[in-house]
């Protein structure tokens, strides 16, 4: 049987992501008989697996790192009254018919190209680069990993699919799922060539990626369901012990390292935006690049301003009627995820953290760079005057006039959506050598990080510290909400956001989660586990069954202060 192959734009099938592969005879197209048949072809195809991360870009609401970032404690949901998705994912309440359905297909239809590409890559008879081979199918296993990895955080069980042909699944238990998501990232550390920082190529996964990520879901599946070890499919376990290698071997090997300022990783430091902006020229700031030294992986983005290709993210967090008054936060955008106060007066009173540079390198507070400007007044709700600058779009000047995006001087567009081509990082090594304290119960990898901050070290290891500096290193970052759920700590939720000052529509209030208690919207949805996408339920005839908690009672209600 032969299968038709959509190497990058496919269309998709739905149930279970399943893509529309033809049960037909074709001697004008690639189908699964004559591809892939070259080295060339082998790296289309997984290329198109990469694309698919692009895909979901195009709706930021159902992306996990957007997702994240509103269900944590240090944002809120903020946007405008119409910004459903942004305040119902702050809550645990349903925005919408299927809101997550892009996400669901978007997310299978990777998993569906990386079990194509593990399928057929042995039909490539004759590889050009020695080693090849193995690192395209250590790239495809990291892939799928990552995508379930995703899934399985955001939905707690769904179907698990490794097979390229059509089925109708029910959910998966959880340690089935994460069993194969470590038997992946397994391949992939082992398949992966060993290539040092940056030669194992700009953009792709690596053996230290898989590392690190192996450590990431170690610490979510042993935290959030109390376990010792992670399970993998052959029956075999990957054990902490096992971990904190993988971890030293990305430290040891990878050719990563931190650069000098954490605040050179962001885009704000750039040298055509840092040239009029006078935060970047007090503090001596050079931004390192997308790609630098620091960044293990991340989604990246391209100058043709096709959708999916910028970053959408950076958008939805932007400010609105931005203009000169604000620079260098031009782009316009929601306002949705405004700083949440507690962590700005958490951060700046702790005396751990006194003179901690990355308090202002991470958050624009207005009242001390952007006095002047006005913000929109008859939309903004949430508000709180605070912003977080890593992943807010910046401007620069070319002679007396403004551009909006930096990105134009890396010949990218002058434009407020397209011109957004910065990285979302996922994951870099300050993370890395974090996991490997917290694992290892060792303060030397969480000092570096603190040096690197001018902070005194601490003198010895502790959770407590150990949480501190999770929250300010890589705060908005999308980390936070996992980090919660798996220490058990999701009541600060509630403690860190209940009666914050905000402004709504410009009217002084105080923000609140509504008509529902947060802890027991929690409980009930096992979790924090989302609601499972209505037409996916629908189209199984029942073999899928919904997550619990997620009855109409939670649909979205509007807030009490839209009123006002």
């Amino acid at each position: 049987m032969k299968r038709l192959i959509y190497i990058i734009a496919a269309s998709i099938f739905l149930f279970a992501g399943c893509e529309n592969f033809l049960d037909t005879e074709s001697y004008t197209k690639k189908n699964t008989s004559n591809f892939p048949a070259t080295q060339a072809d082998a790296e289309q195809m997984i290329t198109g697996i990469y694309a698919t991360m692009n895909d979901l870009i195009a709706n930021p609401e159902s992306h996990p790192f957007f997702i994240y970032e509103m269900a944590g404690d240090d944002r809120f949901g903020g946007g405008s009254t119409s910004n459903r998705g942004s305040q119902s994912m702050d809550r645990l309440m349903n925005a919408g018919v299927s809101f997550l359905e892009q996400l669901w297909k978007v997310r299978y239809s990777g998993i569906f190209r990386a079990n194509n590409a593990i399928e057929t890559m042995d039909n490539v008879k004759g590889w050009v680069s020695e080693g090849k081979r193995e690192q395209l199918l250590g790239e495809a296993y990291f892939l799928r990993a990552l995508f379930y990895f995703d899934l399985v955080q955001v939905f707690g069980q769904v179907p698990l699919v490794l097979e390229t042909a059509p089925q109708n699944l029910p959910k998966t238990p959880a340690d089935e799922i994460y069993a194969q998501i470590a038997s992946d990232l397994k391949q992939a550390i082992e398949l992966s060539p060993a290539l040092p920082f940056p030669t194992y190529g700009n953009g792709h996964a690596s053996k230290w990626a898989a590392e690190a990520l192996m450590a990431r879901v170690y610490l979510f599946y042993t935290g959030f369901y109390n376990k010792t070890s992670l399970p993998t499919a052959d029956g075999g376990s990957v054990s902490k012990q096992n971990v904190v290698a993988y971890l030293e071997d990305c430290i040891n090997n990878s050719g990563h390292s931190l650069v000098s300022d954490q605040r050179n990783i962001w885009p704000y430091t750039n040298p055509y935006t840092g040239a009029d902006y006078q935060y970047d020229i007090e503090n001596g700031l050079m931004w390192e690049g997308d790609g630098c030294k620091e960044t293990l992986f991340a989604i990246k983005f391209s100058n043709t301003g096709a959708q999916g290709y910028f970053n959408r993210i950076v958008e939805y967090f932007g400010m609105r009627k931005s203009d000169a008054p604000c620079f260098p936060f031009i782009p316009q955008g929601y306002s949705n995820g405004p700083v949440n106060l507690k962590l700005w007066d958490d951060w700046s009173s702790d005396p751990d953290y006194a003179n901690d540079y990355r308090l202002r390198g991470s958050i624009c507070r207005e009242q001390d760079e952007i006095p002047k400007y006005a913000g929109d007044k008859t939309k903004e709700v949430e508000k709180t005057r605070l912003w977080a600058k890593k992943y807010l779009g910046v401007g620069a000047y070319e002679g007396s006039n403004l551009i909006i995006t930096f990105a134009y001087f890396y010949g990218g567009l002058n434009n407020r959506q397209q011109g957004l081509t910065s990285d979302i990082i996922l994951i870099r090594l300050a993370d890395v050598y974090l996991m490997h304290s917290e694992l290892s119960e060792t303060v030397t990898y969480m000092n570096k990080v603190r040096a690197r901050a001018k902070l005194a070290p601490y003198a010895a290891y502790s959770l407590q510290n150990l949480k501190k500096e999770r929250r300010y290193e890589l705060c908005f970052e999308a980390l936070r909400w996992n980090d919660l759920r798996r220490w058990g700590d999701v009541r600060q939720i509630v403690d860190n956001q209940e009666g914050v000052a905000i402004t709504n529509r410009g009217v002084t209030g105080k923000y609140t989660f509504g008509q529902f208690d947060f802890m027991e919207r929690y409980n009930a949805t096992g979790g924090g586990f989302l609601k499972i996408p209505d037409s996916q339920v629908t189209l199984s005839e029942g073999v899928l069954e919904q997550n619990p908690g997620w009855d109409s009672a939670y649909d979205f209600i509007s807030l009490p202060y839209y009123a006002n």
